[in-house]
């Protein structure tokens, strides 16, 4: 969320973050409404004033004027009134304030959209091929370790399974990110719920602009979480952290899910965008003069995992208009693939600044005892089934089989699908 002392006093910052985010705020009712709860506020608080003070003369007085009595009856009314009102404006103001997004960095290149997005390096080439590479949905039925049918017979389209050593690739890949977070990059691993209340999803942000894509529990009112970033978050909800505590570093692994609403009709073949999917999620808790190289070094912490497979890939800096709704600043890491013949996002990395941390009221004590918010980041290390599509491309052989990257091998336990 954002500050609302932007609102009061420099109303032109959102202004300028709609134009570059190619959106427009309700900044005028933003301002009214604040103003408005203000007034009111100071209203009731000089009732009540006055209520106590009369409230103290009548206790010292025997035969208490029925005048007076009545009166405070009437001023006793008035505050209700006016209470019932400022909740109603304070619920108005919130609304509007929630689905406002976060205010991009300085440093953020402009554009509309994702062509305007920057390619800040790309790392090792393209494997060269002596036959036609297919792609990652042909390798994998022709090998029998992709099952999309069995994924619709059980729940739907964009669902699939995953057999014998593909499950096993899968889980062999995400114990290999996970250890490689831990035990290389000094995160700690936690295991988390895969279901959220309201309020954790309501302080990392997802919720009330991306409620139409998440699956959601009516009896429990809960969610299925749409990334380990939703509980994380929420892990220090209301809480104050000493400054000895930060920078915080966790990993986990959970699946997600997406109804994808937003996506209907792309990418309905293979694996590329379904409604379950595994993920290692990177998130750390930092410093506010921190956050920004934190992030850069969030995004070689991700980076090392496509490195280390060795498939080439790319880092792009994405523009204003494509920035996600909690982020200030944001670079994606891409995989090539070959067969599918184009790049593949497998991570997102972000800087939210404190914009998570102001909806959660997570906090931290300085060295001079000041409270501030803490600054928050998040990034994929890595979205598995678009690595697995990574590999299956990259290291598919002309016979059908495929190479498992020289890393996985201690964990699958074989070198090679066939």
């Amino acid at each position: 969320m954002i500050d609302i002392e932007i609102v009061r006093n420099n109303p032109e910052i959102l202004l300028s973050s709609g134009q570059m985010r190619g959106q427009s705020f309700p900044i005028e009712q933003l301002v009214d409404l604040d103003q408005t709860k203000r007034s009111k506020i100071v209203s009731v608080d000089a009732l009540r004033a006055k209520r106590n003070s009369v409230s103290k003369q009548l206790s010292s007085v025997k035969d208490k004027p029925q005048e007076l009595i009545e009166e405070m009856r009437d001023v006793g009314s008035q505050i209700k009134v006016l209470e019932d009102e400022i909740k109603n404006v304070s619920d108005n103001l919130s609304e509007i304030m929630l689905n406002i997004p976060n205010i991009p960095h300085s440093s953020v290149p402009l554009g509309n959209d994702e062509t305007s997005n920057q390619v800040i390096r790309t790392v090792g080439d393209p494997r060269d091929f002596t036959f036609t590479p297919k792609p990652h949905w042909e390798i994998a039925s022709d090998l029998g370790i992709l099952d999309l049918e069995s994924g619709v017979k059980l729940s739907q389209s964009r669902f699939y399974v995953l057999k014998g050593k593909g499950a096993t690739l899968q889980r062999s890949l995400i114990n290999w990110m996970l250890n490689t977070q831990i035990s290389q990059n000094n995160y700690e691993e936690i295991f988390l719920p895969y279901l959220v209340n309201r309020e954790t999803v309501i302080g990392s942000s997802h919720l009330p602009h991306f409620e139409e894509n998440m699956y959601h529990d009516l009896e429990d009112d809960l969610f299925l979480v749409p990334t380990a970033e939703a509980p994380i978050t929420g892990l220090f909800r209301d809480s104050i952290l000493s400054i000895d505590d930060l920078p915080k570093k966790f990993v986990a692994h959970t699946p997600c899910w997406r109804r994808e609403k937003f996506s209907a009709g792309k990418d309905t073949r293979g694996i590329k965008r379904v409604h379950q999917f595994d993920k290692v999620e990177m998130y750390k808790f930092v410093k506010p003069e921190d956050s920004f190289s934190e992030l850069e070094k969030l995004v070689a912490d991700a980076e090392k995992i496509a490195r280390e497979l060795k498939i080439s890939h790319r880092v792009l800096e994405l523009c204003t208009g494509d920035l996600g709704f909690a982020a200030a600043k944001s670079y994606d890491i891409e995989l090539w693939s070959p067969g599918s013949k184009e790049w593949l996002e497998v991570s997102s990395c972000s800087n939210c600044t404190d914009f998570q941390s102001r909806r959660s009221a997570i906090r931290y004590r300085n060295d001079e005892g000041k409270i501030n918010l803490v600054h928050t980041l998040n990034g994929s290390g890595l979205a598995v089934p678009r690595v697995l599509i990574a590999i299956l491309e990259n290291y598919q052989q002309s016979d059908g089989s495929v190479i498992i990257p020289e890393v996985l091998v201690p964990y699958t336990g074989f070198d090679l699908i066939k």
